[in-house]
């Protein structure tokens, strides 16, 4: 199963570069969008391209008086326009921002690509054709309230204070408003500070299809100016994406607010590989469930279990697949592991390598290129020899780093992937549907993909249990976080 010594791959391929040449207007200095309009700020801090380490723009952090005023503005459209409006004319509005989002597609993309370091192939393949998808399948929502919970009155909470993370910037925005904005709620959000500009062009995108002012309003900053947000007293919805620990501490602050609460949160998924399963399938999903999004995805298969009897062969067809992945521009349609959003999270990827290594993993990195000598990168790395006692195993990354562990039997691959603390998402691999339904009816976790991983649709429930958060979004079960029920 093991090499016998670490073992780096680097061989570059003959591939010409083929960059996206779209353009894009990145305004020099980003303020908020506040009642309607582009607002500037005053303290300001640098919004950086991870796969050059220029700066892109610099960004207005949002204070008390600018998400009071964004607040404010959503209060007021709440009971003037959008809460009022009937739900026909608010599923025109929300067709129309996702009709606008494809026309500009292309600009969403390599803004994307960009301001977060994913490759463009994931951005305008994946990212920006699921975001227009949710208010799509929305839109379909908002004049059939009296259908969402039946023999029951439901109504609009009011306003939402909504937060999103750096991984997913334009599909996190998305993945909350549509919703949210369907049901009759107005929303404040505010974006990761490492990445508002996808968020920038979508309010151009509001202003373009006639969204009320007011119905949208984004603030920009970091945590601050979230702490500023989540504890105003008007907000009657809180959604956050993110880490355990901010999670943690947004619901200590809300507890006895009245306010609803859901946290989508870390996790540790486990890509259970069963020896009677389609074997290259499941390389390929195993590829793209931890490097061809760079690992940063919460519910990224970051544990990969192989049934023992198959772990060298699998492992031997995974490594010549990590081969001939390319680690380089986000912008080269050629990619497919783009760069790391920032020095900061760069850090803490070679940190738990190291640690894996001191703790007796073997470390094999592969890929057809070398890392390119500017911006952050890091290359897809397997860690062999590990168990469920190691941190790497228990941990989350949140970077291209696999860790690779074996099973027996059905039982034991149970146990082992759900002794975390996390309960986010896992896949099952296997050709045997009495077995696929057995193993994942036992995973403790909130998503069970079946032969295949990171498989998004607007209509499925998306979230996690235990230290993974609470509450779901996506599909009906996303409507009740922004609905109250008599």
């Amino acid at each position: 199963m093991t090499p016998p010594h670490e073992l780096r791959l680097s061989g570059a391929l003959d591939l010409a570069p083929a960059p996206e040449r779209t353009p894009v207007h990145i305004p020099p200095r980003l303020g908020h969008f506040i009642d309607g309009a582009f607002v500037d700020g005053s303290d300001t801090f640098d919004t950086i391209n991870p796969a050059t380490g220029d700066v892109l723009a610099k960004v207005c952090a949002a204070g008390a008086e600018e998400v009071d005023a964004a607040v404010r503005a959503a209060d007021r459209a709440f009971r003037e326009v959008w809460g009022p409006m009937d739900g026909a004319a608010r599923g025109k509005v929300l067709y129309r921002i996702a009709r606008r989002m494809q026309e500009r597609s292309r600009e969403l993309a390599v803004l994307e690509s960009m301001d977060n370091g994913k490759p463009i192939r994931e951005s305008r393949d994946v990212d920006v054709p699921l975001a227009a998808n949710h208010f799509f399948y929305y839109a379909g929502w908002a004049d059939k309230l009296s259908y969402a919970v039946p023999g029951r009155t439901v109504r609009p909470l009011g306003v939402a204070a909504q937060v999103i993370p750096w991984n997913f910037p334009l599909l996190m925005m998305a993945w909350k408003l549509a919703p949210a904005l369907a049901m009759g709620n107005t929303v404040v959000i505010k974006p990761a500070e490492t990445t508002p500009l996808t968020a920038r062009l979508l309010c151009e995108v509001f202003q373009e299809v006639g969204l009320p002012p007011g119905v949208v309003n984004v603030v920009n900053g970091a945590g601050a100016t979230g702490g500023h947000l989540v504890g105003h007293p008007i907000p009657r919805k809180v959604a956050f994406t993110g880490s355990t620990g901010v999670g943690k501490r947004i619901l200590a602050s809300t507890a006895g607010s009245g306010k609803k609460v859901t946290l989508e949160l870390g996790g540790k998924g486990a890509n259970i590989v069963f020896a009677d399963a389609a074997l290259d399938q499941a390389v390929e999903g195993t590829i793209n469930g931890i490097f061809f999004n760079q690992g940063h995805v919460c519910c990224a298969g970051s544990r990969l279990l192989l049934e023992e009897s198959v772990a060298a062969d699998f492992l031997g067809r995974l490594q010549r697949r990590m081969s001939t992945l390319r680690v380089g521009d986000p912008l080269d349609k050629n990619t497919d592991v783009g760069a790391i959003n920032s020095e900061r999270q760069l850090k803490v990827i070679q940190h738990y390598v190291d640690v894996g290594r001191n703790e007796g993993a073997t470390v094999w990195q592969g890929s057809a290129t070398a890392l390119p000598k500017r911006g952050l990168f890091h290359l897809p790395t397997l860690l062999l020899d590990v168990d469920s006692t190691c941190t790497v195993a228990r941990e989350e990354i949140f970077g291209p780093v696999l860790s690779v562990l074996t099973f027996r039997t059905p039982d034991e691959a149970i146990k082992k992937a759900n002794d975390t603390e996390y309960g986010l998402s896992c896949g099952v691999w296997t050709e045997k549907t009495s077995k696929l339904f057995e193993v994942s009816h036992a995973l403790n976790c909130g998503v069970v993909w079946a032969n295949g991983y990171n498989l998004f649709d607007p209509a499925s429930p998306f979230g996690g249990v235990r230290h993974s958060g609470f509450g779901r979004e996506g599909g009906l079960a996303g409507l009740a976080p922004y609905l109250e029920v008599t």
